[in-house]
């Protein structure tokens, strides 16, 4: 029995032996199983992951694209209705016109003195003011002959109002639109004409500078009538010519075609980069600053010990400005392009200048003045184009009205570089205006 029992119970441990083990490598079986589907869920993880990454990036990326396009179109939007707009502005709005033909509110150069002439070195010139109208003052340089300037100093205006019955010719100056009677162009041209022998008289008009009232075509003409009325009172038999520059030639002409109708004619016209009518000049302009030019001084209060360095200074800064703008005056013309072939330019632009009252009508005026005519023309100005001033010679030259009269065109070539308003520099000056006026004898005695 003993025998027979043993055995089975052998077998039983066996069997319990075997079960056991057979379970545990079930478990073990079932766990890694388990690890192993872990492993892969991890790893499934793990390459989800960069590509969820990617797609977010991209999302970021194309919002940021749709954001700059959106504003974009944005800022495209605006400028095509600012475009758009400013037509009816100016429409609705003429004055805007006579602001940008006039522009009397720039004033340069800045910070200069108008009182004193002196301080542009014009230290035998002298400052008055004249009432054209009531309500309306206007400020006046008058430059003696240079040879007297030593008499000049400590003078009186009353002295220099004598000085104009002297035996030498006058000239009166009317200078074109922006800046004042103090321009360093108009001032440089005033000591050339004071070196041949004539008396300079400018003013600003009305509006301008240190002068009071509102501008207009008709102001202006009258106040250059009271002037010349005025200078006429005091010069004797003094040959009086008026000399006329870019926008101030339209003031010139109106002011001669009057005194020719009145049978009071001046002694010469000159006109100096001319148009021939302000709505052919208002297509033909650049709409800019023109041939821009910067002009700094310091301020009268400033120490005088340290004036000269400063102005020094001063004047180099000027210098880089004026490069500066003078280096992208394509651009200005560029942007003058954009509203020159827009529909309907002569409704929205010109004529407004014309229903404000503004013509300069340089053309027409040529039918109506009896007296000699010089054209001064830089072929490179690049705000009145020489096909302007080239056209109304033409228009004056076979005139009925200059049929007895000397009427000469003196074009400059481009290569001399004298564009808008720096003929003063030639060379040439002196012998043309002893040619057309005749020589002005100095006197070295007053």
């Amino acid at each position: 029995m003993r025998k027979r029992t043993e055995p089975v119970t052998l077998e039983h441990e066996r069997c319990a032996a075997s079960g056991s083990s057979s379970s545990g490598s079930a478990a073990a079986a079932l766990d890694a199983d388990c690890s192993l589907k872990q492993n892969l869920r991890l790893a499934g993880k793990g390459t989800a992951e960069p590509h969820s990454a990617s797609d977010a990036g991209m999302k970021r990326a194309l919002g940021r694209r749709k954001s700059l396009w959106f504003r974009l179109r944005k800022i495209l939007l605006c400028v095509l209705g600012f475009y758009i707009a400013i037509p009816f502005l100016v429409k609705l709005c003429p004055g805007i016109q006579a602001k940008l033909i006039f522009l009397n509110f720039v004033r340069v150069p800045y910070f200069i003195d108008l009182k004193k002439p002196q301080d542009q070195g014009l230290n035998h010139t002298c400052n008055y003011y004249l009432q054209p109208e009531d309500d309306v003052t206007i400020g006046v340089w008058h430059t003696i002959p240079s040879v007297w300037w030593k008499n000049a100093q400590g003078k009186d205006q009353m002295w220099y109002e004598d000085a104009l019955a002297s035996n030498h010719p006058i000239i009166l100056y009317l200078h074109g639109n922006a800046g004042t009677r103090g321009g360093d162009h108009r001032v440089e041209l005033y000591k050339v004409l004071s070196s041949l022998g004539y008396h300079v008289v400018t003013f600003d008009y009305r509006g301008w500078g240190d002068s009071v009232g509102t501008p207009s075509e008709r102001g202006m003409t009258y106040d250059a009538l009271h002037v010349f009325d005025w200078i006429k009172a005091r010069s004797g038999d003094n040959p009086v010519y008026i000399w006329g520059h870019s926008l101030g030639t339209g003031v010139a002409t109106n002011l001669v075609r009057r005194l020719c109708e009145r049978e009071t004619p001046p002694d010469a016209l000159i006109l100096e980069s001319p148009f021939t009518n302000i709505r052919e000049e208002a297509k033909s302009h650049p709409f800019s600053v023109g041939d821009p030019a910067f002009s700094l001084a310091c301020p009268p209060a400033f120490p005088r010990e340290l004036r000269t360095s400063c102005d020094l200074e001063l004047s180099v800064l000027a210098q880089d400005l004026t490069l500066h703008l003078q280096a992208r005056a394509p651009l200005y013309f560029l942007m003058s392009l954009i509203y020159r072939y827009f529909p309907g330019f002569d409704w929205f632009f010109l004529d407004p200048i014309t229903s404000s009252g503004i013509k300069f009508a340089n053309d027409e005026n040529m039918k109506h003045i009896s007296c000699p005519l010089l054209i001064l023309h830089a072929e490179d100005d690049p705000v009145v184009p020489f096909h302007l001033g080239r056209k109304l010679y033409n228009i004056a030259a076979p005139s009925r009205s200059f049929r007895d009269f000397k009427v000469q065109f003196i074009p400059f070539h481009s290569d001399l570089g004298y564009r808008h308003k720096y003929i003063y520099k030639s060379p040439e000056l002196p012998r043309i205006l002893r040619e057309f006026l005749g020589k002005s004898e100095p006197e070295r005695q007053h």
